[in-house]
Formats: C-alpha cells, structure tokens, sequence
C-alpha cells in the first residue's frame, strides 16, 4: 500500500511541476516583425491605417458602434496601472482606448506601434462635466465660463493588442 501512494504522490508532483508562462504577454512574429501580444490573441493582418480610422470616426454619431483593427502610434499610456492608452490619428486627434472588461493592460513604458482590435465608437463629454473636469484642475473662472460646446471623443474598446518590439 505504501508504494501505491508513493507511486501516486510521484506521478501528482510531475504534473504539477508543468512548465507554463504565468504572463499574460505573449510574443507573437507576424511577416518578420515581432510583436507582444496582450488580451485576445489576434493577428496583424487587415488592419487599417490611422488617418483611414480618422475617415470613419467622422461618419459616426455618438452611439454608433463599430467593428474594427487598427495599427496607430501610441501617443500616451495611463502611468498608474497601464489601463488605458491615446492613439495618434494625424491632425491632431486622438483614440481613447480602455481594454474590454480591465482583463489586460499595457506596459506604462509602452511606445511605438500598437494593432489594436476591438469596438470603435464616439462618447460625448457635456458642457456641465467640461466644466466640473476643468474646476476639478483649477482652472480660472474665465477659463470654466469658456467652455460652451460639449467634446466629442474618439474611444475604442480593445480586447487584443499588438505591442510592436
């Protein structure tokens, strides 16, 4: 009977010892260009330039959702925990990408080229909370009383990215 717990005891220990990666970045090589991978696996195929984002953000209205992968430059990361990230999409504007669910986040030194994939759409910030944000940062009275147009907001939901290496 001793040998038969052994035995088992053994066999448990070897596969409990199994070799796995504990990150949630993988390194992926697509067309000889190395990329790490964040939240769902994707490819780098198919996606659309920045400035051919920016043509589609215009015909949205805020509410409209659409599918979409993107390969843009990173402009900025959250520098607390990496939870969301600002794209540059040429003149001047910019996407506002979280991750679906908080399930991933992005390096807080994370620079370059991104592909990301998800759920393009456009949000709507009011007068009123322009002016809330812009007392809340200690901006002058003038400088609250000038805010008169609500700001419209390029965002995306990724659920996989691609950190080019």
């Amino acid at each position: 009977m001793k040998k038969y717990v052994a035995l088992l005891l053994l066999i448990s220990l070897a596969f409990s010892c199994k070799n796995e990666k504990s990150s949630d970045t993988m390194t992926t090589e697509t067309k000889d260009i190395a990329y790490a991978s964040f939240g769902d696996e994707i490819k780098a195929d198919d996606a659309i330039t920045a400035q051919a984002m920016a043509e589609k953000y215009k015909t949205l209205k805020v509410g409209d959702t659409i599918q979409a992968k993107v390969s843009a430059s990173i402009n900025e990361v959250c520098s607390k925990k990496g939870c969301w990230m600002k794209l540059d999409l040429g003149n001047d504007e910019e996407i506002m990408v979280r991750f679906k669910d908080y399930g991933f986040f992005m390096p807080l030194n994370a620079e370059g080229d991104v592909i990301i994939n998800g759920k393009a759409y456009v949000t709507e910030t009011s007068v009123e909370e322009l002016r809330h944000y812009a007392e809340d940062a200690g901006k002058s009275k003038e400088e609250v009383e000038a805010i008169t147009e609500a700001e419209k907001t390029f965002a995306f939901e990724a659920d996989g990215v691609l950190l080019k290496e």
